[in-house]
């Protein structure tokens, strides 16, 4: 049986923020950090080195803060995490905006930080403009790519084990606690 809707019980307390590269996941946890006072770890900050190396200790600092009972952070590199997020989570958050506002936003975003030199994790700021030309991995090109797959993965199929998706659409955010049965 589940806690009834609105009971301490029944708020998220392992909150996942889906979506392409550059929609605002980031921002979005950290709302959540705010309005349901779950601690926030910005997960590119455990995964990018200086020099945008891997850091050492990504995966075991994933699983360490994953591990408590209360948490937000945004769903990303599956590659080398495998379910490990999903399988943890009771909440899925999927910002699914349309190709317009997320590419607005993605390009504004990566034209501010890298005018201003904006430092992002270790060091790394934005590349030079011009190697979204050359660069099939600059975060613009990344962020284009990655709409079809994060669709595949978070779209309407439940993750694998984990919780069930909600999607935010505009400027309006709708998120509940996935049934029982998943947690």
């Amino acid at each position: 049986m589940s806690a009834p809707a609105g009971s301490p019980e029944s708020a998220p307390r392992r909150v996942l923020i889906a979506g392409a590269a550059g929609v605002g996941k980031t921002a979005v946890a950290r709302r959540v950090e705010r309005t349901a006072n779950l601690p926030h770890t910005e997960i590119d900050a455990l995964f990018h080195g200086p020099g945008w190396t891997v850091q050492r200790g990504f995966l075991e600092s994933v699983d360490a803060f994953t591990s408590e009972e209360r948490w937000v952070t945004e769903w990303q590199y599956a590659t080398q995490l495998g379910d490990l997020l999903t399988s943890r989570a009771d909440t899925l958050v999927f910002l699914d905006y349309s190709v317009w506002t997320h590419m607005s936003r993605l390009v504004r975003r990566t034209l501010r930080r890298r005018l201003r030199r904006v430092e992002l994790w270790n060091g790394n700021v934005e590349p030079p403009l011009h190697t979204i030309l050359v660069d099939p991995e600059h975060i613009v090109r990344w962020g284009w790519k990655g709409r079809a797959k994060i669709r595949r993965r978070a779209g309407p199929a439940e993750p694998p084990r984990g919780p069930s998706p909600v999607a935010g659409r505009g400027r309006r955010l709708a998120s509940e606690p996935a049934p029982a049965s998943l947690t």
